[in-house]
């Protein structure tokens, strides 16, 4: 094992930030555990350093755009075979999408741990933390060795926050979590990765493809499958149970590790090898895609099914996650420059939506301690805030103006047409229906129906009462769920008026850059 001399030479400034966005988050969760004994040490520490990855982050994508060194190799594992890190948009995306809903989460953990009064907080923030540690490893790994590392290490880490509760339901829910994510892994992505380096002589990640350009087209079709099943945090049927399982943990983890953080690495996964492995103008020759394409596409079908039949609402958002990491996959299977910008536009977009969404949840719960979508008729009258926020994130995940959903669905509309590809075409259409199905009455019922139990029999509107008791005599959540849920939805409209930034995606996927 070769390890480089890098404590006897001087660090560039972007290797300096790409140890520190990794080992910031671990720093974080040892602060946590040497000041455990202090009030609010735990949020204090989460604060503070999401705050500094996220600006760690912004100065690592500035590096990048000023083409500063970009490759960063730590230790010699195999021959050509290295910890390697490197930048380049896709990772310098997931990272800063990463760090800022760190931030953001922190921020709505301390109001939904406060206000549900939650046990072994201190284990929480260090596990949350750890995780993002792992998240920012996959952002910038520069192989799949590296990758495959941190993409292991982020679901170890991830199972104690879905296992945070202790009871029967939350273990059996962090077994099914922990069998799936590592079944496929050890038995589909390592025996990928295993072959890619058996064809290719390196596994590291280069635009267009390391794999040989004489395979067959059965060949590509086998490897790509074979990663895109073995990365299962992207959730594909079958290997999608993982994800309702985990809904079993708090909603802060929920909304940032399998909303964002996780999901999300599985996705990005799958994207990166398409355009670093297997390299979109080699397999965009082949047939081989189209198979992705079809899989994509049952899931999302499926999944939407199963979302409209589910009446807890964060059953509903988990099946509903499964269903728009599809839409991701789907467009990245076109393997077209605008497919791939699309599909990372709709990354971004899922993220503030989703994460949006079951911010909402945990705050209906907080405040009224309710969880079932039949409980939620006439909520909107006490939660007005909370349900306009709801509604933002609903609109984004149906594709629906003001919201930065509608530009990732035109995205990929566009994707599917250059290619002419009506498959996707009609899966778009049937399942943007399906989305309005099972989001719209909820909204509905929040702003135009009374809720159950309301009583005007009496002659005086002062006796007037609601069937959502306050759980803790507020009318709305706490005011750190509720200023994290309304920066969420900010951004979800906000995010609208940066569409240029897909000007630059496009050009660097048609290798102009």
């Amino acid at each position: 094992m070769n390890i480089n001399n890098f404590l006897t030479i001087d660090l560039s400034h972007v290797e300096m930030a790409l140890i520190g966005s990794i080992f910031l988050p671990v720093l974080c969760a040892v602060f946590i555990a040497l000041f455990r004994r202090f009030n609010f040490a735990n949020e204090f520490f989460c604060v503070l350093f999401s705050t500094s990855l996220f600006l760690v982050n912004i100065f690592l994508a500035s590096l990048f755009v000023s083409n500063s060194k970009n490759n960063f190799s730590f230790i010699e594992i195999f021959p050509n075979i290295e910890l390697k890190f490197h930048l380049e948009p896709l990772g310098i995306i997931f990272s800063l999408l990463a760090s800022l809903l760190w931030f953001v989460n922190t921020l709505y953990s301390i109001g939904y741990l406060r206000g549900n009064s939650e046990q072994n907080q201190t284990r929480f923030y260090s596990y949350v933390s750890l995780s993002i540690s792992a998240v920012m490893g996959i952002s910038f790994a520069g192989n799949l060795f590296t990758f495959f590392l941190f993409y292991e290490l982020l679901t170890l880490l991830t199972y104690p926050l879905v296992t945070h509760s202790g009871t029967k339901n939350a273990k059996n829910g962090g077994r099914v979590y922990l069998g799936i994510l590592l079944g496929t892994s050890i038995c589909f992505l390592l025996f990928g990765i295993g072959a890619t380096y058996s064809l290719a002589g390196t596994l590291d990640f280069e635009f267009g493809g390391i794999l040989p350009k004489t395979l067959s087209s059965s060949e590509v079709l086998f490897l790509l499958l074979i990663f895109a099943f073995g990365i299962g945090k992207a959730a594909l049927f079958p290997f999608h149970g993982w994800l309702p399982a985990a809904m079993v943990a708090p909603t802060p983890v929920s909304a940032l590790l399998h909303a964002v953080a996780v999901v999300k690495a599985g996705v990005f996964g799958i994207i990166k090898v398409l355009v670093y492995i297997l390299g979109i103008e080699y397999i965009s020759d082949t047939t081989s895609t189209d198979v992705l394409t079809f899989f994509a596409g049952f899931t999302i079908i499926y999944a939407s099914i199963k979302a409209l039949r589910s009446f807890n609402l964060k059953e509903r958002l988990a099946y509903s996650t499964v269903s728009q990491l599809s839409y991701i996959v789907m467009a990245a299977s076109l393997a077209t420059p605008l497919a791939i910008t699309a599909a990372v536009i709709h990354l971004i977009s899922h993220a503030f939506g989703k994460i949006t969404l079951f911010f909402a949840a945990g705050s209906l719960y907080t405040a009224l301690h309710k969880t079932e979508i039949a409980e939620l008729r006439g909520v909107g009258y006490q939660m007005p805030i909370t349900m306009i926020c709801f509604t933002i994130g609903a609109l984004s995940m149906i594709g629906l103006p003001p919201t930065i959903g509608v530009l990732s669905k035109w995205f990929i509309v566009s994707g599917a047409v250059q290619l002419d590809d009506y498959f996707v075409l009609v899966i778009l259409l049937f399942s943007t229906l399906l989305n309005a199905a099972y989001f719209l009455p909820i909204i509905y019922d929040a702003f135009f129906k009374k809720p159950v139990g309301y009583d005007v029999s009496h002659q005086h509107k002062e006796t007037t009462h609601f069937y959502h008791y306050r759980y803790l005599a507020n009318a709305e959540a706490p005011v750190f769920i509720l200023l994290s849920i309304l920066l969420t939805s900010v951004g979800i409209i906000a995010l609208v008026f940066f569409g240029d930034f897909s000007n630059y995606l496009l050009q660097y996927f048609s290798g102009e850059m």
